[in-house]
């Protein structure tokens, strides 16, 4: 059974970091794609960042400069670290594997931005 499970959200002022964390289980991590998304309030979901199997990194235009995407292939974690955080980034954010044997996602973690 694959699981992934977010962790790490929660309310933060603007200007401020956050990490997200996502456990895989249930894959051969290593050879998926990662990625994280996220959907605000009446949005699409829409792509944060992704990692390749190989590390080929990709970012959104609104979180260049301000978001890290990594992945730990001996842990099967993924991480997002989130710094300078804007309420625009209040949403929630969904882990995604992506592979030849199908697509993935985890149940999301609540990202919210306010002062």
């Amino acid at each position: 059974q694959v699981q992934l499970v977010e962790s790490g959200g929660g309310l933060v002022q603007p200007g401020g970091s956050l990490r997200l964390s996502c456990a895989a289980s249930g894959i051969v991590f290593r050879v998926y794609s990662m990625a994280w998304y996220r959907q605000a309030p009446g949005n699409k979901r829409e792509l944060a960042a992704s990692i390749t199997r190989g590390g080929t990194i990709n970012y959104a235009d609104a979180v260049k400069g301000r978001f890290t995407i990594s992945r730990d292939n001996t842990k099967d974690m993924l991480y997002l670290q989130m710094n300078t955080l804007k309420p625009e980034d209040t949403a929630v954010y969904y882990c995604n594997a992506n592979g030849f044997e199908g697509a993935y996602w985890g149940q999301g973690t609540q990202v919210t931005v306010s002062s």
